[in-house]
């Protein structure tokens, strides 16, 4: 059911109330000065049994909910939230698009910026949420284990901003997720032991539920009640382990406000497309007959690579409409759409107003290319003699087994070097005839080193080893903007002409197209060690994944933060 966003922020555990706002104000007025609200949360990690199709099964979760509980902050805001680990396995939580200026620490990836949470050990993540706003969320980073930890995170603007869009009556999440029947830690396991894919996901998930076209679900629907005639705003995140998907609702148009918590100009669309990580903010008039209309979402491949192809449905149902009528199914892209992503992709663009300016950067000092690809290793410990691997320009990244930004501010030797490349070994047609001839893959903790303040262009390009796909790729640490994308090889000398240097979609996350390149720049003013690996988890556990050294500046708040007293000894 939804809830306006006065009642929602009203179930905060924080400590920020109407009567700390006046406060606040109080201080303002005397000082010029506003302190942050401080926001307290406890996240319990506990095993929680759970039923779906048909299924039931043990699940890690957070304070026993699935999906996890929703963290709503302020801009400005300061937060702790208290990680317990009741669970068998070690545990990190990473803040999903939070940028957490020099303080990594609070960044979460295991063994990239803490060494994990270890069972019946706590750890605090202490972090400021600064000149963000909108729909974010968390979830684990270690294993396979956010396939069921995970939640969103809501930042409302500053006190008395307004949206830069029509307000919206009320707000509703919605998180796109999977679902196993199995163990997904077992299923990792044994297809690691064969050196193949793990079997896929059983079904897609819309809040934790598959909806009812699918078996013992009836009550496993998530539905949305709305009055004819509001506006509603809608906070979608995927959470899903591996699959881009496509989400619309049957006979509503959606306008997109916003993406991966940064405003963008309005367009309006019959249908989303939203990668592994990303978030989407659209507006949905409840403008139509007063019925039942179903919610769908299901993926999009235009590859030839096997996936869970099921679609999950909830409900959106007008008030006072009996739950006896059948919902109208939603119009939903061809899985392999290819047209239709595109299309929508390039629709995305940042507001780039005053207020919410793209400042992005036009003189570039360190230009990367880095190729997307898949390869087949030996293996003789899998039961095929071989495994499938992942690398970026032909290395396949190997996880320390002490925290690298632990590393990188303690000056340790031999966890890891800063000499990965910054274009490919051996240039070849990256997207020509499918390559099956292995590049001899090389293995290592290898990091780019990245000057204070640089500013940095990225071209990630994918390859035809063994199949293209599309990979969406999450840099911690920063935003970026996506000036370029294509579908072939990179043209180096033509394809920068045709950049977006004006107002590109900014963002955390993106997609890069199967059998083509994205650029995209930023600059690298947070020092720290940040990873940057596609979010299919499939791909990262093969090794598609690397980390950039950005090193401190010159001035006092130019440089890491030291790192927290209670953090996870490895």
């Amino acid at each position: 059911m939804l809830k306006s966003r006065g009642k929602m922020m009203k179930q905060r555990i924080g400590l920020s109330s109407v009567g700390l706002f006046v406060l606040v104000c109080l201080i303002a007025l005397l000082s010029h000065r506003a302190e942050a609200a401080v926001q307290k949360y406890q996240f319990d990690i506990q095993v929680k049994n759970v039923s779906r199709l048909c299924h039931a099964k043990p699940i890690v979760t957070v304070n026993g909910m699935f999906p996890g509980p929703t963290i709503y902050l302020r801009e400005g805001d300061r937060v702790l939230v208290n990680v317990t680990n009741n669970a068998q396995y070690n545990m990190s939580i990473h803040w999903h698009g939070l940028k957490q200026a020099r303080n990594g620490w609070a960044d979460g990836p295991a063994y990239i910026t803490q060494c994990p949470i270890q069972t019946g050990q706590s750890y605090t993540y202490d972090f400021n949420v600064t000149g963000q706003r909108g729909t974010l969320w968390w979830h684990a980073h270690i294993f396979w284990l956010r396939a069921t930890v995970y939640g969103a995170i809501v930042i409302m603007p500053k006190q008395g901003a307004p949206y830069p869009f029509p307000q919206p009556k009320f707000e509703s999440t919605i998180i796109l997720g999977e679902w196993w029947n199995d163990d997904v830690e077992e299923v990792v396991k044994q297809g690691n032991k064969l050196g193949l894919p793990p079997k896929m996901s059983d079904a897609h998930t819309i809040n934790g539920k598959p909806g009812p076209l699918l078996p013992c679900s009836e009550k496993h629907t998530y539905v949305m009640e709305v009055e004819q005639g509001k506006t509603y705003l809608l906070r979608i995140i995927n959470a899903a382990m591996n699959d881009e998907l496509f989400f619309s609702i049957a006979g509503h148009n959606m306008t997109v406000v916003e993406i991966d918590a940064v405003y963008t100009k309005p367009f309006t669309t019959q249908a989303i497309l939203i990668a592994p990580g990303q978030t989407t903010n659209v507006l949905v008039q409840a403008n139509q007959m007063p019925n039942r209309y179903f919610i769908g979402t299901r993926p999009f491949m235009d590859a030839p690579i096997s996936i869970d192809n099921k679609t999950a449905t909830a409900i959106l149902q007008y008030k006072g409409i009996p739950n006896t009528v059948l919902p109208s199914l939603p119009y939903l892209p061809a899985p392999n759409d290819s047209a239709f992503a595109l299309k929508y992709n390039a629709n995305l663009k940042s507001l780039n107003t005053p207020n919410f300016p793209a400042n992005v950067p036009l003189k570039v000092n360190r230009h990367l290319f880095y190729t997307i690809g898949l390869g087949i290793n030996p293996c003789p410990t899998c039961q095929n003699g071989t495994q499938i691997t992942a690398s970026l320009n032909n290395i396949s990244f190997v996880m320390p087994e002490t925290g690298l930004l632990q590393a990188h501010y303690f000056n340790l030797n031999g966890v890891f070097t800063t000499d990965f490349p910054d274009r490919p070994p051996t240039p070849f047609n990256y997207t020509g005839a499918p390559l099956t001839a292995n590049l001899k893959t090389s293995l290592g903790t290898r990091l780019s080193k990245i000057s204070y303040n640089s500013t940095v262009e990225l071209v990630l390009q994918d390859t035809n080893l063994l199949s293209v796909e599309s990979h969406p790729f999450h840099l911690h640490g920063y935003n970026f903007f996506v000036v370029g994308t294509g579908v072939g090889n990179f043209n180096s000398k033509n394809d920068p002409k045709k950049y977006n240097l004006v107002d590109p979609p900014e963002r955390n996350t993106v997609g890069v197209p199967t059998g083509g390149w994205t650029a995209i720049r930023f600059r690298a003013d947070n020092p720290g060690v940040w990873f940057m690996h596609c979010h299919l988890e499939l791909h990262t556990g093969w090794g598609l994944k690397m980390a950039f050294v950005v090193e401190n500046g010159k001035g006092k708040a130019q440089s890491v933060l030291p790192p927290p007293k209670d953090l996870p000894p490895c």
